[in-house]
């Protein structure tokens, strides 16, 4: 058994690790709009989909960043090519004084609600709010007083692993466990956005597992569903998906993110690939016992007199399965009927 599946936790009243369901995060980001009720129409959409989790990000342009005139240049592959970065920060970010409400309908809806803090006093913040658990993103990995911070909290941490090397992995999982995490869960990310399928790398979760012995999961930014079904078979108990009600609406992240009705088929399919994962299995199945009749046996195809040899021109291998098996087909071969046969008899060993 993969470490992802040996070890569990709870986040809120949410078991999580390979022996459950795979729990589905929905990440908000940017996809409010600047809206309120949006934000609000998104933490519904997310509970109607079946969703476990509501995501946020909390951080201020000015906590992030300072306006250095510093502009993306990521000519052809990225989607904020040639905008300040202070800027896009003040177009994508949840105004703080919104995340008790949006926090307060998730509870209403029966969904946990957490964020990704991006500095120390978001940390604070979210403390006042008494979030189930802590995000850390893949580019704030690296910020080890961050995740101190968050450590101390003593509250479930999950880490996406994008743009890290593996001692830059080890360094933050060595550090939050010094700090006094107990509870983590590293998330497979490939750091683009959106991602290719090419540059997901799934089998990197197994490795992942067995190296830090934690669960695993996958922050996937890919379009579509089938990435994240594909990690659920390599053992991903988390998978985080941006969300929006329409990419048509647009937004900062309205690109990659998913919309409802493939929200829900992800938290379907997911759950679907978990179940069939199930156990090794190299024997007929006690659900496989009323289908067995269904294989092939010998029967006798043309009238065969008592003594009659047996052959190719009297006997077939045919379903159902109520005569010998195929394997004492050259067994038979040139025996003698002890009675008159009938063609579409089941040929047993009495009649031989």
């Amino acid at each position: 058994m993969s470490a992802s599946a040996a070890h569990s936790l709870t986040i809120g009243s949410v078991p999580v690790g390979g022996a459950h369901r795979p729990f589905i995060i929905a990440e908000m980001s940017g996809n409010h709009n600047q809206s309120l009720d949006r934000a609000l129409a998104i933490v519904d959409a997310a509970a109607d989909a079946g969703a476990h989790a509501i995501k946020l990000q909390t951080y201020t342009a000015d906590t992030i960043t300072m306006d250095t005139g510093f502009v993306i240049q990521e000519e052809g592959t990225s989607l904020w090519e040639g905008k300040s970065l202070y800027k896009l920060y003040q177009e994508a970010y949840t105004p703080w004084e919104w995340h008790a409400a949006i926090f307060e309908r998730a509870a209403e809806r029966g969904l946990l609600a957490f964020s990704s803090p991006f500095d120390e006093t978001a940390v604070d913040f979210l403390e006042s709010l008494n979030v189930p658990a802590y995000k850390i993103a893949s580019f704030e990995n690296a910020h080890l007083p961050l995740l101190r911070k968050v450590a101390a909290t003593g509250k479930p941490v999950i880490v996406s692993t994008g743009v890290a090397t593996l001692a830059e992995i080890d360094e933050a999982v060595r550090t939050l466990r010094a700090a006094g995490c107990r509870e983590l869960v590293l998330l497979k990310c490939t750091s683009t956005y959106p991602a290719s399928p090419e540059n997901t790398n799934l089998r990197t979760i197994p490795v992942l597992a067995e190296t830090f012995n934690c669960p695993i999961g996958l922050s996937d930014h890919t379009m579509g569903i089938g990435v994240s079904v594909a990690a659920v078979a390599l053992g991903a108990c988390v998978i985080e998906k941006h969300f929006t009600l329409s990419r048509a609406d647009g937004g900062v992240d309205s690109a990659f993110s998913m919309e409802p009705h493939e929200l829900k088929a992800l938290v379907e399919e997911t759950e679907r690939a978990w179940q069939a994962m199930g156990t090794v299995q190299l024997c007929v199945q006690a659900a496989e016992e009323k289908s067995r009749i269904y294989k092939r046996s010998i029967y006798v195809s043309q009238p065969v007199k008592a003594g009659e040899v047996l052959s190719t021109d009297n006997l077939r291998i045919i379903r159902p399965g109520d005569g010998l098996a195929p394997r004492f087909w050259d067994v038979v071969l040139g025996r003698t009927a002890t009675r008159d046969l009938k063609p579409g008899t089941p040929l047993t060993w009495d009649l031989l």
